[in-house]
């Protein structure tokens, strides 16, 4: 697995166990993270702020299918879910397209499907 994959599995792996200093130990300072139809943010305190849901009680499923690299990109692929504050559970698509400066990623593009409970 190249060092870039690796990084992406290491901010995945920050949100299934809810850990905000090790998702942003994978960020530049100036991170754009892009979430069509929901927000545009910049920056890692903006970034924080997105993540920090106080009324979770536990982080996402995520499965990455495949993680796929090309360049300064790697893109991870897969499926999640969750619960609401409510308990009631929910499952997603995604593909989340990370952007790399260095060993630190500069822009997350994430692209989220939300599924029915059968699919």
């Amino acid at each position: 697995m190249s060092s870039r994959k690796a990084i992406v599995e290491t901010y995945f792996e920050g949100f299934r166990r809810r850990d905000h200093a090790q998702i942003l130990d994978c960020l530049t300072a100036d991170v754009i993270w892009d979430l069509p139809g929901h927000a545009h943010l910049a920056g890692k305190e903006a970034f924080d702020r997105e993540i920090g849901r106080p009324d979770a009680t536990e982080g996402p499923t995520l499965l990455i299918d495949r993680l796929v690299e090309e360049a300064d990109t790697v893109s991870a692929i897969g499926i999640g879910g969750g619960s609401q504050p409510s308990g009631e559970r929910f499952r997603f698509a995604f593909c989340t397209v990370c952007t790399f400066a260095g060993d630190k990623i500069r822009r997350v593009e994430s692209f989220v499907v939300p599924l029915k409970s059968g699919e």
